[in-house]
């Protein structure tokens, strides 16, 4: 099925996996542009569950940069419920951060 995400132009900024329990597993995607993914997902019968917020920061890496996000978050009273980041090489990270849906709008303002 991966093939066919990419042959419809499903571009991924982010994914990870977990297990869920001992029998199953969760992957959350994070796609450049959701409704494309939704609809795919929906010709492939995959079963997205319920929508997600994420936000894709990207910078300068430098010792607190993440922190330095999460902050003006905290700021606001948003709680992150989940946080993956990475250094990117050549000086720069990524970080996907999630929040909860209610708070989507509030965290799009602080983070602006």
């Amino acid at each position: 099925s991966s093939d066919l995400f990419k042959e419809a132009g499903v571009n991924f900024v982010g994914m990870w996996g977990y297990p869920v329990g001992k029998s199953k597993s969760r992957i959350d995607l994070v796609a450049e542009d959701p409704a494309l993914l939704k609809k795919v997902a929906k010709q492939l019968k995959i079963d997205l569950g319920k929508k997600e917020t994420a936000f894709h920061i990207t910078g300068e890496d430098h010792p607190g940069a993440v922190a330095e996000v999460l902050a003006k978050l905290a700021a606001k009273g948003i709680n992150v419920y989940a946080a993956q980041a990475v250094c990117a090489g050549n000086g720069r990270f990524g970080a996907l951060i999630q929040v909860d849906q209610d708070d989507a709008k509030k965290a799009a303002k602080a983070l602006a």
